[in-house]
C-alpha cells in the first residue's frame, strides 16, 4: 500500500479536521487552504489514489461523494445559489493529494474558466 495520506490521517483521527459531515462511506471536512468562502474536501472511505484509478466496483463510491458533496452544500447554505464540484486528476489536472477527493467551493460567484 502507498504511504499514507494526510487524508489517510484524518480518516484515522491522527490528524485532526474541521468535519461538517461524515457517513459510512465518507467524511467531508474544511479545507485548511480555501480556495472560496465555502471549501470543503468530501473524501471517501473507500481509499483511490485518482480519478484515473477508478473501476467499475468503485461506482457506489464515486456516486456517493457526489450526494454527499449536495448534503455539505445543503449545511453550508449553498445548495439553492449554486456550488462547484471538482475533482482533479493527476499531476497535470491539479491534483496534490494521492486520494480521490471533491472539492465543494461556494459561498460567492465563481468564474469560468477557473483561476
Amino acid at each position: 500500500m502507498a504511504e499514507d495520506t494526510v487524508f489517510d490521517k484524518i480518516l484515522s483521527g491522527d490528524i485532526p479536521a474541521d468535519i461538517l459531515y461524515e457517513d459510512d462511506y465518507c467524511i467531508a471536512f474544511r479545507d485548511i487552504q480555501p480556495q472560496a468562502p465555502i471549501h470543503v474536501l468530501v473524501v471517501p472511505r473507500q481509499r483511490l489514489a485518482s480519478l484515473q484509478d477508478a473501476e467499475a466496483e468503485h461506482a457506489q463510491s464515486l456516486g456517493h461523494l457526489l450526494l454527499a458533496a449536495r448534503k455539505v452544500a445543503i449545511l453550508e447554505g449553498i445548495e439553492a445559489s449554486g456550488f462547484r464540484c471538482v475533482v482533479n486528476a493527476g499531476e497535470d489536472g491539479g491534483q496534490q493529494v494521492p486520494y480521490l477527493h471533491v472539492h465543494v467551493l461556494g459561498g460567492r460567484r465563481l468564474g469560468w474558466p477557473p483561476g
